[in-house]
């Protein structure tokens, strides 16, 4: 059985409630349950995690190195400046998928970037929560490469 690793940054924690025009109404409860089913229906085990904290996000990545088979990964706002993030990324031989629920490309100029994307193998947005089955596919189909 494949294991992935669901990983959400800062301020994710809050989704139900925050600005609902672009992250919906369901709560990271709700999209860890559905992708946690979802895994569970294509034989993987997902383990879900969530930090608002860069250096604990950091070291969830560094721990996750021999441990998974990849990561699905919503960066939040660390998606757009932190180099520290793309380096642990980087440094860990495990396939991640950067996943946004927002087009992040359709959004204000500060959120078009991202300095995690260069390291991960694919990147899905705009799919809503969607996404995360999206990303956590493109893992198992990579896997199975």
């Amino acid at each position: 059985m494949k294991k992935i690793l669901l990983m959400n940054g800062p301020n994710l924690n809050m989704l139900g409630q925050r600005d609902p025009k672009f992250y919906g109404t369901d709560t990271l409860a709700d999209i860890e349950a559905m992708v946690v089913a979802y895994g569970a229906e294509r034989g993987a085990q997902v383990d879900c995690f969530q930090s608002n904290h860069e250096g604990v996000l950091i070291d969830r990545l560094h721990a996750a190195h021999g441990n998974y088979d990849g990561i699905v990964y919503n960066p939040g706002a660390h998606t757009h400046y932190s180099y520290a993030l793309h380096d642990a990324v980087e440094t860990i031989d495990v396939p991640v998928v950067e996943i946004h629920i927002s087009d992040i490309s359709q959004r204000e100029e500060f959120r078009r970037t991202s300095v995690i994307a260069p390291a991960c193998i694919a990147q899905v947005k705009g799919l809503g929560k969607d996404g995360y089955l999206r990303a956590l596919d493109i893992l198992l189909e990579e896997e199975a490469k």
